[in-house]
């Protein structure tokens, strides 16, 4: 189909189901869109097709550019995707290297229609009717579709605080998605800000070679009992859908769950570097101002302060309420029934990715049959 817009000719390129994303939970779309009888957009015409759209050169979504240091067997927890389970796991082998090689046997097997790399810039509604097509706007041109499912995760939007004299610091700043590796910091002065998982990990990988000082906004709470998927993370998982279909913002997994004793955890706390100070007012030139109003000098101030979803270019959809949250019925977003997000709120672990990717497949099935059970894409 051609468009015309402010008198230029553009190819749209057709889709019933466009999925935007191809880490864990798109992968588990794809999947069951294949298994639900869809088929390439890439290559076929009809009812039922599907592409999904990703900005990556190659597989393995953000499991490609984490850290050469977060090994396989410190990993948060790597589930099977559907149909396929992973093979023997080497605990030694980075984690940037084996997920990545995994799901490009996963994406090979099933022929899956990825379209790579290609930049999404923005998705609108192609005309006034609520139950009509929607527009994907990308660095390679557009696509029109009936129903999206969104899993872009969280790795391209990393968060970074400001604090007074931020721009002052002589140092250097970065953020976690910009980690490498801890020798890049010997002999230095190194300030770690954040609570989490990756802030404790490179806390201590760092601490080996570097000087350093932790700060967090508030106490860091460790469990007391292991965390177990079946117990623990099931009431968390329902604590983040509670609060999505609330409307209301979700921060991460963690945020819910307190930290686990990991191996990394134990020895940082064993070597005494896990003592975590309040968070500092201000930065200054050659260091940051603490609370109690005393000065620590810093080479380096690394931001390990999470992630936001990567939504920016679902806003001209105007997906957020007033309270900064997008209210969801559980993969659905409640006041945009054509867009599903995945690996988002409750399903950001890889675990509840899966699942998510299903239920949203089940989701759009159900509208689409709904609107029009035996036609094709609205033209």
């Amino acid at each position: 189909m051609v468009c015309v817009a402010n008198g230029v000719e553009s190819t749209v390129t057709q889709a019933t189901v466009v999925v935007i994303g191809a880490g864990q939970a798109g992968l588990s779309a794809a999947y069951h869109l294949l298994s639900r009888g869809f088929v390439s957009a890439l290559t076929d015409s009809g009812s039922r097709t599907f592409v999904v759209l990703d900005r990556e050169v190659a597989p393995g979504g953000a499991w490609q550019h984490r850290w050469s240091s977060l090994r396989m067997a410190t990993v948060n927890g790597i589930f099977d995707l559907p149909g396929y389970p992973k093979p023997p796991i080497d605990e030694c082998e980075a984690s940037r290297d084996a997920v990545p090689r995994y799901f490009a046997a996963f994406e090979d097997n099933f022929r899956l229609p990825i379209f790579r790399p290609v930049h999404v810039a923005a998705v609108r509604a192609a005309d006034a009717n609520p139950d009509g097509d929607l527009i994907i706007e990308t660095d390679r041109g557009r696509w029109r579709t009936r129903a999206l499912i969104n899993a872009t995760g969280t790795w391209t939007n990393p968060l970074l605080p400001y604090y007074p004299g931020t721009e002052t610091f002589l140092g250097r700043q970065l953020h976690t998605w910009q980690y490498t590796d801890a020798e890049q910091f010997t002999g230095q002065r190194v300030i770690i800000v954040g609570g989490g998982i990756s802030a404790i990990q490179q806390l201590e990988e760092i601490s080996r070679f570097a000087t350093t000082v932790w700060y967090t906004r508030r106490e860091p709470v460790f469990l007391t009992n292991e965390f177990r998927a079946e117990t623990t993370g099931r009431a968390v998982v329902q604590k983040v859908a509670e609060d999505v279909e609330a409307g209301l913002p979700s921060g991460s997994i963690v945020s819910y769950s307190g930290l686990p004793w990991t191996s990394y955890a134990l020895a940082a706390r064993d070597r005494g570097v896990l003592r975590r100070r309040p968070m500092f007012t201000a930065i200054e030139p050659l260091g940051v101002r603490d609370a109690d109003g005393s000065f620590t000098p810093a080479d380096v101030i690394l931001w390990a302060t999470g992630f936001r979803p990567a939504l920016a270019h679902l806003e001209p959809l105007h997906l957020h309420n007033e309270f900064g949250g997008i209210r969801m019925r559980g993969t659905q977003v409640a006041a945009e029934p054509r867009v599903q997000l995945v690996g988002f709120g409750p399903s950001q672990s890889t675990v509840g990715a899966n699942r998510a990717g299903r239920a949203a497949v089940r989701e759009t099935i159900a509208r689409l049959d709904h609107l029009s059970p035996s036609l094709p894409v609205s033209n």
